[in-house]
Formats: C-alpha cells, structure tokens, sequence
C-alpha cells in the first residue's frame, strides 16, 4: 500500500492507542481514553466493513441473564462470582443508556419472560424451587424481587402454564446503538478505519509495530477488544461461539411483546416492531458452531423454524424475511478477560453472549488499565 505523506502524517503518526475493533467495547474504550488523555491521537482498527463479531448483529436484548441461565452459572461459579457479574452486567446497561440516552439506542422497558417447554419439566421445576433463592441473592442489588412467575398471556403452545417474568429487562435497535457509538467516536476525534487486519504485532517494551496487510506503523499502546476473534491472543481463553439468527416479515396484529427466553438462554425472541427475530440453538451442534466463519446451517435454522411455528406462533402463516450470524466470545468462565497482556499490550474480551449489558463496562475497564 503506497501512502501519500498527507495519510502517514495525519493517521499513522504519533499515534499514542490503536484499539484493535469497533464494536460496543472497542468504542467505549475509545471514548475513555479521550476522557482521559484529551490530546491523544486515538487510533480504530476494524478488520470489517462495519463491526464485526457481534456488536452489529446481536438480537438487541437489554438483558443479564434469565432465571435457569443464572441457576446454570450457580453450578460451576462461586455465588460472589454470578453475582458480581450479573452486577457488572446491569451496571453495564446503565452505562450504555447514559452515554447515548434511551431515545438513540430505541430502548424498550417492556420486561423479560422465560417459558419452558412441557418436556422440559425438570428445568421447569428446578427454577420454580430455585427462584426464590435467586431472587434473595440478588436483593441487595435489585431492592427487590428480579423474577416472578407469570400467567402465559401470549398463547405459546407446548408450554408450560406459567412464565417467569423480569421487570428489569428491555430491548434496544442494535443498529441505532452501533452508529449513535461511531457518531460519538467521530464528533471525539477518534480515528476509525475499516477493512483494516492486524496480521501481527511486535511489543518493543518502547512500542508496539503493528503489521497490517500490506503496511506497518507504530503506536505507543494497543488494546485488544476483539471478543471472539481473541483465541490466540489469550492461549485459549477465549472460544468463537456462533449465534445464528432469523427475523420475519411483518406480523399483522402481533401482540408479542419483549424480549423472551427458552432453554437456559440458548434460544431467544423477541419483538422487533411487529416482526419476530430469533436466534440461538447452538447447543444443538456446539462443535460446529464453535468457528469464527459466519452463516447458517440446516440442523439449527430448522430447529428455529419449528419453534416459531410449534411454539412461538402457533397457527399463524409466517414467512422469514433474513437469516444471518454473529460470532460471540464464551470460555469455560463467564467471567470477561480484562488484561494487560505486556508492557503495552492490552486486550477485554470474553463478554459471554452478554456484549450490550457488558461491552460499555468493560471498554471502561479496558481504558482503565492505562
């Protein structure tokens, strides 16, 4: 790549951070630093023509996890542990709402419900037994009960009678949030570049080179936020979780309102306007599903279909409009990887699934570690 000296001067010069994505963390990495330093030249790599990953095309769930998916997490984490992450989570949402403001992000309070399906009676019973345990533990944080069960009043079938129920949970447009986050990095004088790939990067102890393509320049600090693309980088630390998703056409009359969840959070719906997205069913093949690549496969866009049919609208014509995925980062903890990885290398990543509750939290954290 020839650069005139107008392009190495202004982007490739003096740079003090290049953060590697321009997803919800990457940004909110981005926006703190020029908090914090107001004079730095702030640097955005992102590999994609928009964000890649998941910060453009998750469901938009203002969620921090359903009942059976924390009871899950109470299996294999410390109590402390669930609950400092469900804090980090909520505190999370609320960092996202205050910095772009509910109207920009279209944020929804119409709450959160999880059914179970009628063979599923030994997860039905384990959170009835369960829920008001949980809802104790998360009192000093909620001031209240979080989880309540519910009537169904949306007729699913093959269900059980009764939902839990969350007040706490809303929805927001992912793409609203997305260009409200770039138009702030913009207006902050954060430099964005797109279809940009690191290959490698050299940490000097002075510095970091940074390989490109076909091009190499130097910054004084580089900070990771590259969630399920971050294997390497972590030895490990960090698996690729693909999400596939579908959204309908246009539902006339459609009373299904909110964001719903189904089977320890591995399937989720919602409305989005009077249309139904769904996703999820990476349980049904996590060996296939743990990859980088994204698209679609059959086993799992069916399984999506009969539940949309059998379940979510029973008796009702539907046709789906899109179908796409995204690529998350999981691990054998919930807990985020926010680190400094050498003298000036840095890396959050490992958001769990939960990038809209946690992202804006953990590009603060990420920021913080400088």
């Amino acid at each position: 790549m020839e650069l005139s000296y107008w392009e190495l001067k202004n982007w490739f010069t003096n740079v003090d951070f290049t953060i590697v994505g321009s997803g919800i963390v990457g940004l909110h990495a981005g926006l703190r630093l020029r908090e914090k330093f107001p004079k730095a030249k702030i640097l955005i790599l992102e590999k994609g023509m928009l964000p890649q990953g998941a910060s453009t095309k998750n469901a938009g769930f203002a969620c921090f996890g359903s009942l059976s998916e924390i009871i899950e997490d109470l299996k294999t984490h410390t109590e402390e542990d669930v609950i400092q992450l469900i804090e980090k989570r909520w505190r999370g949402l609320q960092l996202l709402r205050k910095r772009l403001g509910d109207y920009a992000i279209d944020f929804k309070p119409y709450g959160g419900y999880e059914l179970f399906l009628k063979e599923d009676e030994n997860g039905y019973d384990e959170c009835s037994s369960k829920l008001s345990f949980v809802n104790e533990i998360l009192r000093p944080l909620f001031k209240t009960d979080v989880f309540a069960k519910e009537i169904d009043r949306f007729e699913f079938k093959g269900i059980h009678e009764y939902l839990v129920f969350n007040p706490f949970e809303g929805q927001i447009d992912t793409g609203n949030m997305m260009q409200a986050l770039l138009k702030e990095a913009i207006e902050a004088d954060i430099l964005i570049l797109n279809q940009q790939t690191v290959t490698s990067y050299l940490d000097t102890g002075k510095n970091v080179e940074i390989m490109l393509k076909d091009f190499t320049f130097t910054t004084n600090k580089i900070l990771f936020a590259t969630n399920g693309f971050a294997n390497t980088l972590t030895n490990g630390g960090v698996k690729p979780a693909r999400a596939q998703v579908l959204i309908t056409e246009p539902i006339p009359d459609l009373e299904i309102k909110g964001t719903f969840h189904l089977d320890r959070g591995y399937y989720y719906f919602r409305n989005v306007g009077n249309r139904i997205l769904l996703g999820g069913g990476r349980n049904l093949d996590f060996e296939t599903e743990t990859t980088t690549e994204f698209g679609n496969t059959e086993i799992i866009q069916n399984k999506l279909e009969d539940l949309l049919k059998n379940v979510i609208l029973p008796n009702q014509k539907t046709d789906i409009a899109h179908r796409w995925s995204g690529i998350m980062g999981v691990g054998n903890s919930k807990n985020p990887i926010v680190t400094q990885l050498s003298e000036n290398v840095y890396c959050g990543v490992r958001l769990g699934g939960m990038g809209v509750a946690i992202g804006s939290l953990i590009g603060t954290e990420l920021a913080d570690l400088i």
